[in-house]
């Protein structure tokens, strides 16, 4: 997991899709965050993205970095305590800007059940589960 915590970071930006109704619903992210050994994401409540995950958990992420990409295929868990929140934004001080633990608006959520895939034009993909 430490891996694909790391790919996503330096990738700076991936890919998160979920479902809405019956449309695939695609955005980029920015945050990626191991916290208490769990890949942890976060958004806004008000946002569509978490509706969507409110309503069907299963999502996917996708990033790519220098020849090389990984599909992160996994449920997403709400985890509702402060301390997860404030990790998150300390770990991102820009979202700080947008974001406060203590806003009513600040989600974040961990994978679960997740597999990752890694993969290259030059070498068999390799899966990681977390």
């Amino acid at each position: 997991m430490e891996r694909v915590a790391k790919f996503l970071k330096e990738a700076g930006v991936y890919y998160l899709a979920t479902v809405d109704g019956d449309q695939p619903r695609v955005r980029p992210f920015g945050t990626a965050h191991v916290f208490e050994g769990k890949l942890y994401i976060q958004t806004g409540k008000a946002k569509d993205v978490a509706k969507q995950i409110a309503k069907n958990a299963k999502v996917e992420i996708s990033a790519f970095k220098d020849g090389e990409w990984v599909r992160i295929a996994g449920e997403l868990v709400e985890d509702d305590r402060r301390e997860a929140r404030v990790s998150m934004l300390d770990a991102y001080p820009d979202l700080k800007k947008m974001y406060d633990p203590d806003d009513g608006n600040t989600v974040v959520y961990y994978f679960k059940d997740a597999t990752a895939t890694f993969s290259s034009f030059t070498a068999a993909p390799e899966i990681v589960t977390f």
